[in-house]
């Protein structure tokens, strides 16, 4: 997992260099800090979002273990699933894939390409303007802006609970400084102290900004980044979708379509002309066995 992997270095890095370079991590164990940096990150959470925006950002979680669910393997079965419903659609008319797209868990061309079975957000937002397509009661720059508008939502949507992670991130260090500030109140309401207790005391007291700015970059901010950056690739999974899907209603081949969708890709996931042709190639001889 990258994002694990990533805290496990900032982890490393800071604490084994603090203790390579001679100090001990004792004075650093202040759970009281924490708990006021914490406790502080939580309530500012809860006071700057709604209901909504506070349960899409617990479901979002769980999303940040899937760090490689939108590769280059989904997107070519995403095009030869669409390879094979255009060609259908070409082959039979619009009706012919009718019960495909009502029923995609009991279709054959989907059962093929069970990955996209499991992804309800890919597999709705395919179903839903393949049937806009077979009614046939709208023109093709209609159903364009209807998906744009779509993927528009889906977009704004997505980054609420991201923006919500970066806002607590960015307030951390704030907070880390509150509670350092509290320590140094602590340790000057002890004005009879020694100079090492003294010491002591304001040590801990900066501990509270140390942590606070730990928490913020290292740990929030990139989760938040993580988070943002698995949208976009939702959205250009989408984009993929409604490029293939238009090129088809302005009547080119499902080959020439696919091709307009392999183009919406980032260069990163993006296969070569050739490899899309010999995947779709064999997806359609499996098919046809």
């Amino acid at each position: 997992m990258i994002l694990l992997t990533g805290y496990l270095v900032v982890l490393f890095s800071v604490f084994g260099g603090y203790v390579l370079s001679g100090g001990t991590l004792g004075p650093i164990y202040q759970p009281t800090e924490l708990l006021m940096i914490a406790g502080a990150g939580i309530g500012a959470f809860i006071a700057s979002n709604n209901g909504k925006a506070i349960k899409a950002t617990f479901r979002i979680f769980p999303k940040l273990r899937r760090t490689k669910k939108y590769n280059r393997n989904l997107y070519m079965e995403l095009m030869a699933l669409q390879y094979k419903l255009l060609s259908k659609i070409r082959r039979e008319g619009m009706l012919g894939v009718e019960r495909d797209i009502d029923n995609p868990e009991e279709s054959a061309l989907f059962q093929e390409h069970p990955i996209l079975l499991e992804d309800p957000h890919i597999l709705n937002f395919l179903t839903d303007y393949l049937r806009l397509m077979v009614s046939g009661g709208m023109e093709p720059m209609e159903i364009d802006e209807l998906m744009l508008h779509e993927i528009e939502g889906f977009e704004q949507e997505a980054h609420i609970p991201v923006d919500a992670i970066n806002r607590v991130g960015d307030a951390m260090p704030a907070f880390g400084i509150v509670a350092a500030v509290m320590g140094v109140v602590k340790a000057l309401t002890y004005a009879d102290a020694s100079a090492s207790q003294m010491g002591e005391m304001i040590a801990h007291a900066l501990v509270g900004t140390f942590l606070g700015i730990l928490l913020g970059y290292g740990f929030i901010l990139p989760a938040g980044s993580h988070l943002g950056r698995q949208a976009k690739e939702a959205e250009k999974m989408l984009q993929c979708i409604r490029v293939t899907l238009l090129a088809s209603l302005h009547g080119y081949a499902p080959q020439i379509a696919v091709e307009f969708g392999r183009k919406a890709l980032h260069h990163a996931e993006r296969p070569t002309f050739t490899e899309l042709e010999d995947y779709v190639r064999e997806a359609k001889k499996a098919g046809s066995a």
